[in-house]
């Protein structure tokens, strides 16, 4: 098991890909992602340089109040809309660029923390440390993560292990573990 190095003087980035955890604590736990809890436990008494959320803007209810609530806790909120093309299919993501402000930021900071299961992030992971000489942390919750994310990170943290910390309006929690 890989060991978590914190050191108070480390420099840190944090990135969050939104919409990976909103629907992995929606279909896991029914509940919804304590985002100032995540970022606590990201920076977790290291500096923060930076922290970014990314959404996707759908137009639905109440999501501005979100995006909000996002920036009042820290967060600087990247927004993209929704694409709907001709024949009704949607695509919402940020990979790409997630991936290069983590990349303009790695210069900066000596530990990139990335929130997401995704793993389409590997090779970003893969680059960070060898191209950049960066520390890669992965929070995420890990049914919903991919085994080679969690594989290529230098620390995995299974945001399942404290669901009440990490999740709001828990309404599975009993059958979670």
């Amino acid at each position: 098991m890989k060991s978590r190095i914190i050191h108070k003087e480390q420099r840190v980035g944090v990135f969050v890909d939104v919409q990976n955890m909103y629907y992995s604590a929606k279909n896991l736990y029914d509940a919804k992602v304590s985002f100032s809890e995540i970022l606590k436990e990201a920076v977790n008494s290291r500096r923060l340089v930076r922290a970014f959320a990314y959404v996707i803007k759908a137009e639905v209810g109440a999501e501005q109040d979100f995006f909000d609530a996002l920036a009042g806790q820290g967060y600087e909120v990247r927004e993209k809309e929704l694409q709907i093309f001709a024949g009704g299919s949607k695509k919402g993501d940020w990979d790409v660029g997630l991936s290069m402000d983590a990349i303009r930021l790695a210069e900066k900071v000596d530990t990139i923390v990335l929130i997401t299961g995704d793993g389409d992030y590997g090779a970003l992971v893969d680059y960070l440390q060898n191209n950049k000489g960066c520390r890669v942390e992965v929070l995420a919750f890990e049914r919903t993560t991919s085994g080679k994310l969690i594989d290529v990170a230098d620390e995995f943290v299974d945001l399942s292990k404290d669901l009440k910390r990490y999740l709001i309006n828990a309404k599975r929690l009993s059958k979670a573990n």
